[in-house]
């Protein structure tokens, strides 16, 4: 789906909402459409206000569910205390593994198509039907224990 596509998703569920469509929130949206890694609400403040200075921290708060809800992000809880944030993936698919480096807080997301199944079989033998799931690992970084440094530990 283009960025094209998924910004017509966006105002259209902002529209269906009730909600109105402006120029601060397509900001948002372009920012943290942009985004190939995982994201923090302060940092999408920061690179929407590179493209619209006029967004505000409140601005931003507020989209962010309304992004998450209308499946155009999706939301990451590492158990941080913080949220994390990507762009949903093609086709909306949420059958991933996320891997959690303990030593720099990064995200690792792999394809985990047998989440499907799993969650269907244990969900079905309780008589319930599966709405969402996740499966989340916490990593050490080998790197960092025998050298002192991770390798993937970026600026935040």
């Amino acid at each position: 789906m283009s960025q094209a596509s998924v910004r017509d998703k966006f105002t259209a569920y902002l529209t269906e909402q009730g909600h109105r469509v402006t120029n601060q929130r397509l900001a948002i949206f372009d920012a943290a459409m942009a985004q190939t890694e995982h994201f923090t609400a302060e940092q999408l403040l920061e690179r929407a206000r590179a493209i619209d200075d006029s967004v505000s921290r409140a601005t931003v708060y507020r989209t962010l569910p309304l992004m998450t809800e209308s499946l155009v992000l999706r939301e990451v809880d590492i158990g941080s205390g913080e949220k994390f944030y990507r762009p949903a993936t093609e086709g909306g698919s949420n059958q991933v593994a996320q891997v959690v480096c303990v030593d720099c807080d990064k995200i690792f997301e792999i394809s985990a198509p047998f989440m499907s199944w799993y969650g269907s079989t244990v969900s079905l033998k309780l008589g319930l039907k599966p709405i969402s799931q996740r499966l989340q690992v916490s990593a050490q970084c080998i790197a960092h224990r025998s050298g002192g440094r991770c390798p993937n530990r970026t600026k935040k």
